[in-house]
């Protein structure tokens, strides 16, 4: 076997060209590993070829017509033994010494200056040329007949006249063989460094999932890769060497050889796909070499499209939140972020229930930013804010012209777009039935069918859903499928309401007086007194609306306490700003001296009044006061908590 750091190179030759390789030979075994051949034409043809099936051969050195018959037939360098003017006047010495009656007989025509060193010697020399090895054979007869008893010439016209009684002098030197052999050596490692820089390429256009394809100046395919051997539906056996236009007229690339510039993101046709090409001249040193042509897929670019403005995007794909912005030290509040601390470091679906206003998307966002898909995109989307034509679309995405004003670019999905995310689905029980059936095969297969789409789109999307309502209720009342509930219900985070961790009031005041703070105004916090009055005051409070009830009342006094005068009490600017904090004795009632409050409260009295009825008359079943108030029973349940009915 040859080794690496030493290029492999095959030398061939017969008789004195032989012994004069011998001798060079040993002088490069530094540089090279050197094979020596002694057979001629087809034969020598032969014996190379099955050497290079053995080991890969990076240069050959051969003389005359057979180096000449060698390159014709081999697509592997071959570097001549040339004949110079010091090799010339040596032969013809030689030949003198021996003989005046002399032949000086080249391969092909001989340069002109060899004119000049025959003129030089006093005895007549004639020149001839051979072309085949019969011609060799026919001009050795003639000067035989001619009288010549000397012949100077290449290896194969020597052994042709010593075997016709005539002298032979071998017409190359022991420097000429020398200066084939390095040419040689060099042509090996340039060979070599092109075909390892030819492997890095292939490998790399391997990778690609463009089709590319590169020819030369002539337009034939030199180089192409699988995704484009996929493309054009055969192998890049077939293809090499052959014209682009003739295997496909589409990709031509005569035009950019001829213009010599670049034509960018050309929407064409192929067969029954739509591809985008790219066509680009190939210049080295500022000579024109070649043009390549870069072969695109519409989908992939737009994914790719989708990605980029995804990461760009960082406001509205990222989460906002973590765990820092939970606020609380209670039991339930240490419990909600030890659970998001699990729930981040697993890859389940997570469920989080809550009433409104607890902060189910803050928890959503806080196990985003704490998971391992921190860096990827985080989307949320409200189903109960779309109705179910538009938020299938949103979160399915469709093809072109799937339906009447669809765009004409088909539109991405919230799945897709969460590609390696999480996707956040607010108020999940308020999703239609036809898209739960969607949903619960997402979850399953882990694909996505686009909107007028036959072949899935593969998504990896982390869930995390939320819900105000008893969905088990929902299940019971046939509204929410009990396949989509298991799936979604396997870590569940359950977010008390504000009027079960009161302990977290003063926490929570501090942490929304931060925020409500205007940037450009500077901080404003409220009067200790004032807030005290409002911890102290509303401790009976129910707040229904939970944080964010609370976050409005305090926004509220921040921007109107100061109307009132600093002899005022807190309690009463706390009654005349909030009076529903400090006025209603059942948590449920909301009472103020408006005429309209009355209104309210009355109405409030008479539900309480007939759910209580109900609830009496059915000994206590929720179904069928439910049946009875022809309501359903998540709804009942919800009216009962709103009004504080046990």
């Amino acid at each position: 076997m040859t080794s690496t750091a030493t290029v492999h190179i095959v030398t061939v030759g017969l008789h004195d060209l032989r012994h004069l390789l011998d001798a060079s030979i040993p002088n490069y075994r530094a540089k090279a590993h050197i094979t020596l051949i002694e057979k001629a034409y087809e034969d020598a043809l032969s014996a190379i070829q099955l050497r290079s099936r053995e080991a890969p051969i990076d240069a050959i050195v051969a003389a005359g017509s057979n180096g000449h018959f060698l390159r014709r037939h081999l697509d592997i360098p071959v570097v001549l033994v040339r004949v110079n003017g010091f090799d010339v006047m040596h032969g013809l010495a030689c030949a003198r010494n021996s003989s005046d009656r002399i032949a000086l007989v080249t391969y092909e025509k001989a340069p002109e200056e060899f004119a000049h060193f025959v003129r030089m010697f006093d005895v007549a020399v004639s020149v001839h040329s051979y072309r085949s090895e019969e011609e060799a054979y026919l001009t050795v007869r003639e000067l035989k007949a001619q009288g010549v008893d000397t012949v100077v010439a290449p290896g194969l016209v020597v052994d042709l006249a010593r075997r016709h009684g005539l002298q032979g002098v071998l017409l190359y030197s022991q420097q000429s063989v020398n200066e084939a052999l390095d040419d040689a050596v060099e042509v090996g490692w340039v060979r070599r460094s092109e075909h390892a820089k030819r492997e890095r390429i292939n490998a790399i256009l391997g990778e690609l999932r463009d089709g590319v394809v590169a020819v030369d100046t002539e337009g034939c395919i030199d180089v192409l890769n699988p995704a484009m051997e996929k493309i054009l539906g055969k192998s890049s056996r077939q293809l090499i060497g052959k014209p682009l236009e003739k295997v496909a007229e589409e990709f031509d690339l005569q035009e950019t050889l001829q213009r010599q510039m670049p034509d960018l993101e050309r929407i064409q046709k192929l067969q029954d796909r739509t591809v985008v090409t790219s066509r680009v001249p190939i210049t080295e040193q500022g000579r024109l070499t070649g043009a390549v042509l870069i072969c695109q897929d519409p989908e992939t670019i737009r994914r790719m499209d989708r990605s980029l403005r995804t990461r760009r995007s960082s406001r509205a794909r990222n989460a906002r939140y973590g765990l820092d912005d939970i606020v609380g030290n209670t039991p339930a509040m240490s419990d909600v972020k030890a659970r998001v601390l699990a729930c981040a470091r697993s890859q389940a679906t997570v469920l989080i229930v809550g009433e409104s206003g607890t902060g189910k998307e803050l928890i959503a966002h806080s196990i985003h930013q704490e998971s391992a898909r921190r860096d990827q995109p985080f989307i949320a989307v409200n189903c109960g804010a779309f109705p179910a034509s538009l938020l299938e679309s949103e979160l399915f995405g469709y093809t072109e012209g799937s339906f009447t004003g669809a765009s004409r670019a088909g539109k991405v999905g919230l799945f897709e777009a969460a590609h390696t995310g999480t996707l956040f689905l607010d108020e999940i029980g308020e999703m239609p039935l036809s898209l739960q059936t969607r949903l619960l095969r997402v979850l399953q297969e882990r694909e996505v069918l686009r909107i007028g789409a036959t072949e899935p789109v593969p998504v990896d999307v982390r869930i995390i859903a939320a819900t105000h309502q008893d969905l088990s209720e929902l299940v019971a009342d046939r509204r929410f499928r009990q396949d989509l509930y298991y799936r979604l219900n396997i870590l569940l985070i359950k977010l008390a309401p504000l009027r079960e961790r009161l302990g977290d009031l003063p926490l929570l005041i501090e942490a929304l007086q931060h925020k409500l703070s205007s940037p450009s105004g500077g901080p404003r916090t409220l009067d200790p007194t004032m807030l005290k009055a409002l911890i102290d005051g509303t401790r009976k409070y129910h707040w229904p609306g939970n944080i964010r009830e609370l976050e409005n009342v305090l926004e509220r006094l921040m921007v109107l306490g100061n109307l009132y005068g600093a002899h005022e009490p807190p309690c009463r600017i706390l009654e005349r700003i909030a009076p529903e904090l400090l006025s209603a004795k059942d948590p449920a009632l909301i009472s103020s001296h408006e005429p309209g409050d009355k209104l309210r409260e009355q109405r409030l009295w008479s539900d309480r009044q007939l759910i209580q009825r109900a609830l009496q008359d059915s000994a206590g079943n929720q179904t069928e006061a439910a049946r009875q108030l022809n309501i359903s029973r998540s709804t009942l349940w919800r009216r009962m908590k709103q009004l504080g009915i046990k």
